[in-house]
């Protein structure tokens, strides 16, 4: 089947990975992400676009500086060259998002169950050019 298709409210909510890649094209990659209470991305710079939306939980959102309140429904749109960071700012819960990379950032099939294994993988979790469909 070519494309993809699921409820990604459903697919957020029940994802507790850091970070974990559901489908990537040659254009486009969704992922899913589950900051733990108080977690953040980390601070990053991307030559790519990225949207990112809150299923649940409550955090902050830090582009170029600026920082906004975001929960959930919010959608937080980062165009390429942005410094920018996602904060689960709860001490208690979870902040489940997802995520639309254009064009994609790593590697089809990632899975880092947490924030470390996806420090541990950065070197060498880039897209390579090998997409869902194959």
């Amino acid at each position: 089947m070519k494309g993809y298709i699921t409820n990604i409210e459903q697919a957020s909510l029940a994802n507790n990975n850091f970070r974990k890649v559901l489908y990537t094209d040659q254009n486009l990659q969704l992922v899913l992400m589950s900051l733990k209470p108080l977690e953040d991305i980390g601070e990053e710079t991307h030559q790519l676009d990225q949207f990112i939306r809150c299923e649940v939980g409550e955090g902050k959102a830090v582009l170029d500086g600026v920082e906004h309140s975001v929960g959930y429904g919010f959608v937080i749109v980062i165009p390429a060259g942005t410094k920018h960071n996602i904060m689960n700012t709860s001490k208690d819960k979870p902040m489940k998002l997802y995520t639309l990379y254009a064009p994609p950032n790593h590697k089809d099939g990632t899975i880092h169950k947490t924030k470390a294994d996806a420090e541990a993988d950065e070197a060498t979790d880039h897209f390579d050019g090998k997409t869902t469909e194959g």
